[in-house]
């Protein structure tokens, strides 16, 4: 036939698949239905022929990767059609070699004295070793996070260490972070097969159960590289409305929450199967009636529409308590700021609250107010809203502006700066950003670096802070004297303005 033959094996010694390729290659058909166990391996090995005698090729050995493979081995055979040697290879569960596999000795197929059985078992037995922290972290998630960036090396490895963050936040297990830098990002699947093959072997070694994108991916890359890795692969905007799925509390936020899933899941829905075509109409409907695609978009469509009016129901209710506010005669002061920089523990600090405030990012997501009152008896309502974060995901922003129209009301904005961070300056720029984008910009705005006492040069850093704003740390109310003092003024010189 001159073609090359492989069988796919079972570990019981069943054949799966047989496979009757072409002279230079075989195409191994799709194995969805023959399930792979966790980070492990599949349970199945390839066996197949090469009537031109070639070596094990660079496509043989993804296909040992990617598809998990216990085992793959080539028989070479010689020019008068009899087999020469059977070539093997499989994947080591430590790749401390640099490599994720091994190639055993060739051996004649009617020579081999070692065991699959017995291989395979002690490979199982391996890679059970070397993932002992699943064992620990049974409940969560094991991610590896990918970064994919054109930006300069330092604000690529600042974005990651945000979606390290981010993960952290999320529960999930962060096991490894691949960072990598292109001048063109591949549309396909975002990075090369090559850098692809190194997280496979990784997650292999390591029983990495999700792959985390920093950059936002669309549907046929999704498509893309799960097909390759056989692993779940969601990006850093599929994350952030995790974690706002977790952590809304209030009716808003929840509604606000499940419009934004909403609005990112419509166009990333796809038919992956003709079958789930049917029939929706009686006898005599004409044509194939409305496909199960249809449908869904349909019903996301209809249930986005009652999110709205759901939404603009609670915008009322908001819009009646802050005119009560109002007629109280109450100046508001409304706490702003990156994601995670103190704004919670701030509030509770002043106004003695048990609001949840955690090191963590996106702790608190639904607006709070509590009164305050300044040394001189004024008082205010202080408001706490949801921390910004760069790329905020648009569809996000658009489902929480109900939240940041809190911020429209205030008399006085309080930017809180983790100067701790050192990358505090790009984060101020992020929220000037977006409050200019909510056009909050002409509100009088009232800078607080905060976590002084985490500041790697504390020294230099107050004397440079305190040019732009008061300094203070959060936790320690002694710290605060000035920051009441400088908001009483402004809040003054606004109410003189009025």
């Amino acid at each position: 036939m001159n073609r090359q033959i492989g069988l796919l094996i079972h570990r019981s010694g069943q054949i799966e698949t047989l496979i009757v390729g072409s002279f230079t290659g075989i195409m191994i058909p799709q194995l969805n239905a023959i399930r792979a166990s966790g980070g492990r391996l599949r349970g199945l090995r390839l066996v197949h022929t090469h009537p031109g005698g070639e070596d094990i090729s660079d496509e043989d050995l993804m296909d040992l990767l990617f598809l998990r493979l216990d085992l793959l081995s080539v028989l070479k055979m010689t020019a008068d059609g009899l087999p020469e040697r059977l070539y093997s290879v499989h994947l080591l569960p430590d790749n401390s070699t640099g490599q994720g596999w091994i190639f055993l000795p060739p051996v004649h197929p009617a020579n081999q004295t070692e065991s699959f059985e017995d291989l395979i078992i002690s490979l199982e037995t391996e890679f059970s070793r070397s993932q002992n922290l699943r064992e620990v972290e049974r409940q969560k998630d094991r991610a590896i996070l990918v970064s994919v960036s054109t930006e300069p090396k330092l604000a690529a490895e600042e974005s990651l260490t945000e979606l390290v963050e981010l993960a952290r936040s999320d529960n999930v297990a962060v096991l490894d972070t691949v960072l990598q830098r292109l001048r063109k990002v591949n549309p396909r699947l975002i990075l090369g097969k090559g850098k692809l093959a190194e997280i496979m072997i990784r997650a292999l070694q390591l029983d990495a159960n999700l792959l985390i994108f920093n950059q936002e991916l669309n549907p046929s890359q999704i498509r893309s590289i799960t097909d390759f890795t056989d692993l779940r692969v969601i990006d850093r905007t599929q994350l952030i409305l995790d974690i706002f799925a977790h952590r809304a509390m209030s009716r808003e936020g929840k509604l606000q929450v499940e419009m934004a899933q909403l609005k990112y899941l419509l166009p990333r829905l796809s038919s992956r199967d003709d079958a789930l075509s049917r029939l929706t109409g009686g006898i005599g409907a004409r044509g194939p009636g409305e496909t199960k695609l249809e449908i869904d978009r349909r019903r996301i469509n209809d249930r986005l529409t009652r999110l709205a009016g759901e939404l603009k129901e609670v915008g009322r209710e908001r819009y009646r308590r802050r005119s009560k506010r109002r007629k109280k005669d109450l100046p508001v002061l409304s706490l702003v700021g990156y994601t995670n920089a103190g704004k919670s523990t701030l509030l509770n600090t002043l106004t003695g609250s048990a609001i949840v405030a955690e090191d963590k990012l996106f702790a608190t997501l639904d607006p709070t107010s509590r009164r305050l009152r300044f040394p001189t008896e004024r008082e205010v309502i202080i408001t706490d809203t949801v921390g910004f974060i760069r790329n905020l995901p648009e569809a996000l922003l658009q489902a929480f502006k109900a939240t940041l129209e809190e911020l429209q009301e205030a008399d006085l904005l309080v930017h809180v700066i983790d100067i701790a961070n050192p990358a505090f300056r790009e984060q101020m720029q992020v929220v000037e950003n977006l409050l200019n984008e909510l056009e909050l910009n002409e509100i009088p705005c009232l800078k607080v670096f905060n976590k002084i006492d985490k500041a790697p040069y504390p020294v230099q850093a107050r004397v440079e802070a305190e040019k732009e704003g008061v300094v203070i740390s959060a936790l320690d109310s002694g710290t605060l004297k000035p920051f009441l003092e400088r908001a009483e003024r402004m809040i003054g010189k606004v109410l003189e303005s009025y």
